[in-house]
């Protein structure tokens, strides 16, 4: 099912003129009404699901309908980001809730580059950066 906005969260991030669901979103497919001052999904059919936009929306306004073989019906499933780690808050139909919390990365931010001082060859080549040469098939 595709992402959604709820007008009475979203405040268009403040008034800029791109919004996090619209940097983040993978196809594009949020855009912001500057009349209103609301994202919306200007093509629901095309949405992926990735739950990008859900994430990382700071007023928490942007839902998934989840399938029913994932959130069963009258269920909810949100997300909750920090810069460490994801709470998933899974509320069931009876009511009950449940949370599991996942780490965003195992690396600080900006630490993730491992080949420092190492350049790549030529665009023109088919080798990865470690690769001194393509590997042969064997028959």
């Amino acid at each position: 099912m595709p992402s959604y906005v709820d007008p009475s969260k979203c405040d268009g991030c403040k008034g800029g003129d791109k919004t996090a669901c619209m940097y983040i979103c993978p196809n594009d497919l949020m855009v912001l009404n500057k009349e209103e001052m609301r994202a919306y999904n200007q093509e629901p059919d095309a949405c992926w699901e990735c739950y990008s936009c859900v994430k990382i929306c700071p007023q928490g306004a942007i839902f998934v309908r989840g399938y029913d073989d994932f959130v069963p019906m009258g269920g909810q499933v949100h997300p909750m980001r920090s810069a460490s780690d994801i709470m998933w808050t899974v509320k069931f139909r009876n009511g009950n809730m449940k949370r599991f919390k996942f780490p965003v990365r195992t690396t600080s931010e900006g630490a993730a580059n491992a080949y420092i001082g190492t350049t790549g060859g030529s665009l023109d080549d088919e080798c990865l950066i470690l690769e001194s040469a393509l590997p042969t098939p064997t028959k």
